[in-house]
């Protein structure tokens, strides 16, 4: 008997835990800091594997992004492996850019003894510096001789930049009577914003299914998730989300059977899990914050309504300070482009009520402020116009961010 969706359980895991992948990190010197894991080699042993990315949307796309895209076309979906570093995101780095990816995934294909489109590439870090290939060839052969599962969980820290926290997601569930996982990885703390962000996340699973069923499931993911996520409106030149999928499992997932909406629903899990862990580790964020609006008249007004609070800087930085400040977040509901009668509007933060009917709720001033010291909050607006509802994770702006961010380069 086949499980149901619902039945996809978190467990403890790495890229590895689905059959058929092995990775490894290693210190490049790609980074500032003296020793720090700046290079990850993730690769699948079935010649089987199916692979699908979705990619930034910026015009500016750096070289790796470039390349990724040429790639999984010109493979159709067959990748086996990825190499990603952080420390440089070989954007708006001219021919010799272009070069050091293509020489990464050349060097990384012979080494695995596969063909050079079947390696994708990613990196992040500063923008418009030269990537040194110096620095990256002689490590590959060391990254795939570490190559194993019990190496993999160092990639989740290799990849990071302004992270505080490694971010790793893994569910388990069974499809008649089989045992399937699906896992990732991903980083971003700054540079985040709808349409995708400066983050990277990689996805394996043992599943078995095609690469244009898998690409079009991780869009769907992808939508549900990394694309409702905002930290501070900057969308980046590197975004990627990779998925791999070794077929090991023996599991297949087929169009039009129910094994696809069960295996959609796992793959789901694992990005907004991963998602979640963006926000709450955005650059200088000290809570994390769901923005959830109700009653709006049509899904894009919902869309526009959410996604205006969860970019205001007004609103994330009263949420901060723990100020019950409701006139920026009915203030940014206004300019959304949405359309509502402002007399009917309620909001809350967490159960409590700040705004009923468009006016103040006459709430405890203090209790708020106790309310909204919270890590975690669910700002709430039902704009009472309609059925249709939106939700966008954001976090709050804190003096952290400018300490960050003024001297990300230098």
């Amino acid at each position: 008997m086949s499980r149901t969706m619902s039945n996809w359980e978190a467990v403890e895991g790495d890229l590895a835990t689905p059959a058929g992948f092995r990775a490894a990190a290693v210190a490049a010197g790609i980074k500032k800091t003296a020793g720090a894991l700046d290079l990850a080699l993730i690769a699948s042993d079935s010649a089987a594997t199916t692979a699908a990315g979705v990619f930034t949307t910026n015009r500016v796309a750096a070289a790796p992004v470039v390349l990724s895209r040429q790639h999984l076309m010109e493979s159709r979906g067959r990748c086996r492996a990825v190499v990603v570093n952080a420390g440089n995101a070989n954007a708006c780095t001219g021919k010799e850019g272009a070069l050091a990816a293509e020489e990464t995934a050349r060097a990384a294909a012979e080494l695995l003894e596969i063909e050079p489109t079947q390696v994708l590439v990613a990196s992040t870090g500063v923008i418009g510096v030269t990537l040194r290939t110096d620095l990256i060839l002689p490590q590959l052969p060391v990254l795939k001789d570490k190559l194993s599962k019990e190496n993999a969980a160092a990639a989740a820290d290799a990849i990071l930049t302004t992270d505080t926290a490694r971010k790793i997601c893994t569910v388990r569930s069974e499809f008649k009577g089989k045992p399937v996982h699906i896992s990732g990885v991903a980083k971003g703390s700054g540079m985040i914003h709808p349409r995708m962000a400066t983050m990277l996340a990689f996805i394996t699973t043992d599943a078995s299914i095609g690469a244009r069923m898998l690409h079009h499931l991780l869009l769907d993911a992808v939508e549900d998730s990394f694309n409702r996520v905002t930290v501070d409106g900057d969308t980046s030149t590197n975004d990627s989300v990779i998925a791999l999928a070794s077929g090991l499992s023996e599991v297949a997932v087929i169009p039009g059977n129910e094994s696809r909406a069960w295996f959609a629903e796992g793959l789901g899990q694992v990005c907004q899990c991963l998602a979640r862990k963006i926000a709450r580790d955005g650059e200088g964020a000290s809570k994390l914050v769901t923005v959830e609006v109700l009653g709006a008249r049509t899904p894009l007004d919902a869309d526009r309504v959410a996604r205006a609070i969860g970019n205001s800087p007004l609103v994330k930085t009263a949420l901060a300070g723990a100020d019950p400040n409701w006139g920026r977040i009915i203030c940014a509901a206004g300019y959304s482009g949405a359309k509502f009668n402002p007399t009917r509007v309620d909001i809350s933060v967490n159960s409590l009520e700040l705004c009923r009917q468009g006016v103040d709720a006459g709430f405890d001033e203090a209790a708020a402020h106790r309310e909204l010291e919270q890590k975690e909050l669910v700002v709430r607006i039902d704009l009472h116009a309609g059925k249709a509802t939106a939700m966008v994770w954001t976090c709050d702006f804190t003096h952290g961010y400018i300490d960050i961010n003024s001297s990300y380069r230098s």
